[in-house]
């Protein structure tokens, strides 16, 4: 029978120490003493979650068990604990719930013994409760060098959401070159290997230098008995041609970090290997450099110990003919006539970078890809690089990408779309060779010498700092690649088995996410509902968005959330900021950006806003209403004031569409008390609709057997614009959470959505009928236009889909009405997305949703395309 106590905090039995032991040591002291090993806790106080790490477990247990395990560092503010999560709670590390830096209770521990060791045991958590808001820093121990994980075979941590980085002290950041004399005449050559190597067992030293280098690859599986399984691909060269090179296991950790692009080897006691015939092959940047691929360099730990040496570039001979690392860099303006599969490098100014996301490697698998979207501009064209950024073993540089700083990418390939005159889809992609450079890091790389860089040093020097940073956004849900424009081609792109997925089997797919796991999937159904949802204004109220309005009654549009309105509040923030990285570009070649002070400027509305102040009664409450119609934007106070009977009608417009210029002088603040409403906005409510329902909804959503409501859209699910101020913050955000907690680097005390909206200014609740008309799912939908560059969010393909497009121009006029300063006739529901919608009803279609999970219990789900099926089978977009 367990044994079961009140715990550590709540009267166990005390110490004889004078000096009070830590919580967490007189846990472990108690759970010891508990016959079976184990221990139930009452009352426990909450500890600090220091770090959450995995590692590869030592066999999998029976049914077929996890293949990673972790540990849980926790911290009671005296000392570090560092213990086993027991299987069962895994569930929690995955979807981001028990997260380095959080709170948890524990309710049940065990201590478990290693048997092959001698006095080696350590905690395991078997219940826990996670608790809200971040934890208090204090009395945490040092780091220690190179920990073991707990109960794994391995020796060596591995990262916490993929496999292809490199994680902890393991790895070592640099081995210093080596001055030494390289006897010439004991050299040998690849192509000499090439011709020679059956005939040999020990081999001359070669002196090679690195041209191509491919991402980490981990190999590691339950039950094999290698410490460290990892392996890393070069290509390099000498006068001879150029070979493959591969770094194996242990040496991984010891030389992958220095053996950089362009790094000269002195090679001895190395082995040759026949090439493995399926591995990735860099592009050649030099047509004429011979390829040796029937061999390749093996260097490993033993059989035979490899030695490695770094040759200082000052000291590499000309005598030598070592190659030069070249580069084959394209512009923006030359992608469009470039073939798929193409390769290339690219160099520009970044403008948005999306958030981090993660796709299994395997359908049901543990194993995940982390990549990530961004847009490159380099001023050759109106159109950005739309670059899709897989994880190339380059962390540090990965998760430091943000606007406004200067991106290289090597080793790209083109992605297009073959089938079609007019491809919609362009975009380049990271191969196995590809590495990413940021500003920072361009310093001494041999493509500062390129012509094409040097172009883009030119253009940026004639760039405006201030006008480049209004263009720029980070994070949030971005639509890319569009889905085809037939359902027919979809499926022929889908990897699975079974394409289209049942609404009960989409709620299994949801809850089988992990932390920042993105999928696309498709289901039938019949679009029934579409509600429009405003925000709230983040920027002056610091609140999330509101849901307005759901239809719920069969007769009637109940508007339930009443304090929607909003007071009129623009709160400017438009300021210019010194870009401190243009000082270090690309080298001492590269200038920084124009530097602009932007005086803040009362627009013409502002100068409007202020003369309110000085009418009479009558004219304020004349143009308060105007106000309201003319602001996007109201906060919870004077929603109690405001009169909001219209809206309880069964078609209700919303407060407002327009994306107002922000007035960087003062908010606007009227008296709204008594406010009615003008005969202009009375006959506009009349016009336009906040919310359709079709009559087959009206007839069945009383009766369905179960209606799921994925519709929120959270905070990190809108784009928003970037503030350079604020980088460090923002970038975080986007990241993945890391593994080990550290301490805030930045000053910021804003939340998330308090950084303004690059997208408009609300989304769509869609309803999707099942075609058995007994269930039903709420998605959202959301119009994603940046108002200060178009070309950021538009998606051109959206227009072949009549429905959201119809949805997605409120973005679009939202911005055409403020450059205007005028109301705009456009309402969310308008004429047109309401015909679009009758057209489909009853109609079964099928629909295209992008999930993903955001951590903890927050999971966006997004209406991406419609497919309409024909009665000849034909599939078609709307």
């Amino acid at each position: 029978m367990e044994d079961a106590a009140p715990g550590p905090s709540g009267g166990g039995a005390p110490r004889a120490d004078p000096c009070p032991a830590s919580w967490l040591q007189r846990l472990r002291h108690d759970v010891l003493r508990a016959s079976q090993l184990s221990l139930s806790l009452a009352e426990a106080p909450p500890v600090a979650v220091v770090a959450v790490e995995r590692y590869a477990a030592a066999a999998r247990p029976p049914p077929p068990g996890p293949a990673y395990c972790y540990d849980v560092t926790l911290a009671d503010g005296r000392r570090q604990e560092r213990c086993c999560l027991a299987p069962a709670l895994q569930g929690l590390v995955q979807r981001c719930a028990l997260r380095a830096g959080g709170r948890v209770r524990l309710a049940r521990c065990s201590y478990r013994y290693d048997e092959k060791q001698l006095g080696a045991g350590f905690l395991c958590l078997e219940r826990l409760d996670v608790l809200r808001g971040p934890a208090e820093r204090g009395g945490e121990e040092p780091a220690q060098p190179r920990r073991r994980p707990l109960a794994g075979g391995g020796g060596h941590y591995l990262p916490l959401w993929n496999c292809e980085d490199p994680y902890g002290d393991v790895w070592l950041a640099s081995r210093p070159p080596q001055r030494l004399e390289v006897d010439d005449s004991k050299l040998t050559s690849l192509g000499h290997l090439e011709m020679n190597w059956r005939s040999r067992i020990h081999f001359s030293p070669l002196l090679v230098r690195i041209l191509h280098k491919s991402r980490l690859r981990y190999y590691g599986k339950p039950d094999k008995k290698l410490d460290i399984p990892y392996q890393a691909y070069f290509e390099v060269a000498d006068s001879s041609g150029m070979m493959s090179m591969v770094l194996w296991n242990s040496l991984c950790p010891e030389w992958y970090k220095s053996m950089k692009i362009g790094t000269v080897l002195l090679l001895e006691q190395y082995g040759i290997k026949t090439s493995f015939p399926f591995k990735t092959q860099p592009t050649p940047r030099d047509s004429q450099m011979k390829r040796f691929t029937t061999i390749e360099i093996s260097l490993n730990v033993r059989d035979p110990p490899t030695k490695i040496n770094i040759i200082p570039e000052k000291m590499v001979k000309p005598e030598w003919r070592l190659p030069e690392v070249k580069y084959r860099f394209v512009t923006r303006s030359e992608l469009d006539n470039l073939p798929n599969n193409h390769s290339c490098d690219v160099i520009g100014l970044v403008t948005f970078v999306g958030r981090v996301e993660r796709s299994r490697k395997r359908e049901y698998g543990e194993d995940f890809w982390i990549h990530r979207w961004a847009h490159v501009v380099d001023g050759t064209s109106d159109q950005p690089f739309i670059l899709e950024l897989f994880a190339t073993s380059q962390p540090d540089v990965f998760e430091h990408i943000h606007p406004m700083t200067y991106l290289v990418c090597t080793q790209m390939r083109v992605v297009r779309d073959i089938t079609e005159n007019t491809p919609r889809t362009l975009y380049l992609t990271t191969s196995n060779e590809s590495q990413i450079f940021i500003t920072g890091c361009h310093k001494g790389q041999s493509y500062t010498r390129d012509s094409k860089v040097k172009n883009f040093i030119q253009w940026i020097k004639t760039q405006s700092e201030a006008d480049q940073i209004k263009k720029t956004v980070i994070g949030g849900y971005y639509p890319f690649p569009p889905a085809p424009k037939t359902f027919l081609k979809y499926c022929k792109n889908n990897k699975v088995e079974s394409v289209l997925k049942a609404i009960t089997e989409m709620k299994r797919e949801i809850e089988d996410l992990h932390y920042r796991e993105h999928k696309r999937i498709a289901i039938q159904g019949i679009i029934s509902a579409i509600r429009y949802v405003s925000y709230a204004d983040e920027d002056a109220a610091g609140v999330e968005p509101i849901q307005k309005s759901r239809v719920q009654s069969a007769s009637q549009t109940t508007v339930k959330n009443t304090d929607m309105a909003k007071d009129c509040v623009t709160k400017g923030k438009k300021q210019s900021h010194r870009n401190k990285e243009a000082n270090s570009l690309l080298d001492s070649q590269c200038g920084s950006l124009e530097q602009q002070q932007n005086p803040n400027m009362l627009t013409r509305k502002s100068r409007i806003k202020r003369k309110i102040e000085h009418r009479t009664e009558a004219e304020k409450k004349r143009n308060l209403s105007a106000c309201v119609s003319a602001c996007p934007y109201f906060t919870r106070s004077a929603s109690k004031k405001l009169n909001l009977r219209e809206f309880q009608q069964e078609h209700s417009v919303p407060e407002q569409n327009i994306l107002a210029e922000p007035d960087t002088s003062q908010p606007c603040r009227a008296d709204t008390e008594g406010v009615s409403d003008t005969p202009e906005i009375e006959e506009m409510r009349r016009a336009c609709h906040e919310s359709w329902q079709s009559d087959l909804w009206i007839k069945v959503k009383d009766n369905l057997i179960d209606r799921l409501h994925y519709c929120t859209v959270f905070p990190e699910s809108i784009p928003r614009k970037f503030d350079y101020l604020h980088k460090e913050f923002l970038t975080q955000q986007y990241n993945l959470h890391p593994a080990v907690h550290k301490p805030k680097e930045y000053i910021t005390k804003k939340e998330i959505q308090e950084f303004k909206s690059a997208s408009g200014l609300g989304h769509y609740e869609v309803t999707i009928l099942g075609i058995n008309h007994d269930l039903a799912v709420d998605v959202a939908f959301l119009p994603i236009f940046c108002p200060e560059d178009a070309r950021l969010f538009q998606i051109e393909d959206i227009q072949n889909d009549t429905l959201l497009s119809c949805m997605n121009c409120i973005s679009v006029c939202q911005q055409e009405s403020t450059s205007n300063e005028k109301l705009f006739d456009t309402f969310p529901l308008s004429n047109e997305t309401i015909k679009a919608a009758v057209d489909l009803d009853r109609q079964h279609v099928i629909c295209i949703l992008d999930i993903c999970h955001l951590g903890e219990d927050k999971v966006e789900v997004f209406l991406n395309k419609i497919y309409k099926i024909m009665e000849t089978d034909a599939v078609n977009l709307v």
